[in-house]
């Protein structure tokens, strides 16, 4: 293994759970580690809160490993998505043995368009009293997912056991922009053979709260992934527990879902499950399936035999976890 893995710690709990999940990928393999700053401390300390020089060793790297960022959140991460070419952001949600979960039957894939809708940037403030917001949804963008989804359900290797997939959109009142994305993702589907199902999205987030069973791959709009996944998150037991992965065609960003979480930021409590779950994603991005499989089963363990973080019920530190999950794949 000598790929080249980007590290950016970012702000707030990002310094915490990023090492260990750093210390997980030592434990299972050989790689070469670039560090990298993003955030709001630099740019505190540069005028930038995403370095130029940053920016170039994500888009050059095999793959990178992202924390959070704070209030520069908007100017850290959308650029680093568009470094790897990231068109689909991929978030799973399932609960786990011995997490006390809302939801214990809970175990989906948002599927998320990842360039465009109403994060693309295009905002005014026209006046004291009107500010406007411009949502962009291109046919080649929404195709690019539903093919990426299409192949994903049919994918022997994914972690999917469906034969089809929801598409989750408001296109009864968001006609023209909802409606290109819903009509580009269902003629693709069709023309590739893959059975889909449309849910409004607001009737999606009581669904999912009664019966979770009813989806297995969502396929979304950029915002409605985003809002819609961390729900998913309140079903399984909390954001802590929620990896995800950026990827593009040959190139892909992995993060935590849970952001800097400045409440307890540096006082050592970080669950660092998502960052390591996210980690795993970044193995099999990159080939290495059993070393992945690996890196799961042990983040299982602990999650089931403790020890466990503070929002899990338990009373250990970052460290005291990670050190339990590097200890079951030692």
């Amino acid at each position: 293994m000598s790929e080249e893995i980007v590290v950016i710690e970012g702000d707030g709990i990002g310094q915490e759970v990023v090492p260990a999940a750093v210390s997980v990928l030592e434990a299972v393999g050989d790689f070469e580690f670039v560090a990298a700053e993003a955030g709001d401390a630099v740019r505190e300390a540069t005028g930038e809160a995403l370095p130029q020089e940053t920016y170039d060793a994500v888009a050059d790297a095999d793959a990178t490993l992202f924390g959070a960022a704070g209030e520069t959140a908007a100017d850290v991460i959308l650029p680093l998505r568009e470094a790897v070419g990231s068109f689909v952001n991929i978030r799973p949600a399932r609960s786990y043995p011995g997490v006390d979960a809302v939801r214990p039957e809970t175990d989906l894939v948002f599927l998320r368009e990842n360039t465009e809708g109403v994060y693309s940037g295009h905002e005014d403030r026209l006046s004291d009293d009107l500010s406007t917001l411009t949502r962009v949804v291109t046919t080649s963008a929404s195709e690019q997912l539903a093919e990426f989804a299409c192949e994903y359900v049919t994918d022997a290797d994914a972690d999917a056991d469906a034969d089809g997939f929801q598409i989750v959109h408001k296109a009864n009142v968001m006609r023209e922009t909802d409606g290109r994305f819903r009509d580009a993702v269902v003629d693709v589907a069709e023309a590739e053979g893959v059975e889909t199902e449309e849910v409004l999205m607001d009737a999606f987030a009581t669904r999912i709260c009664l019966d979770p069973t009813q989806f297995d791959v969502v396929v979304c709009p950029n915002l409605a992934g985003d809002v819609l996944s961390d729900l998913a998150a309140g079903l399984v037991g909390g954001l802590g527990l929620l990896p995800s992965a950026n990827v593009g065609p040959d190139n892909a960003l992995f993060e935590p879902v849970h952001g800097t979480a400045p409440d307890i930021a540096g006082e050592g409590l970080a669950n660092p499950a998502a960052a390591i779950l996210s980690a795993a994603m970044l193995l099999e991005h990159l080939g290495y399936d059993d070393e992945a499989a690996n890196v799961r089963t042990a983040v299982e363990s602990v999650l089931e035999d403790g020890p466990r973080t503070a929002d899990l019920g338990g009373d250990a530190g970052t460290d005291e976890v990670t050190d339990a999950i590097v200890g079951r794949l030692e």
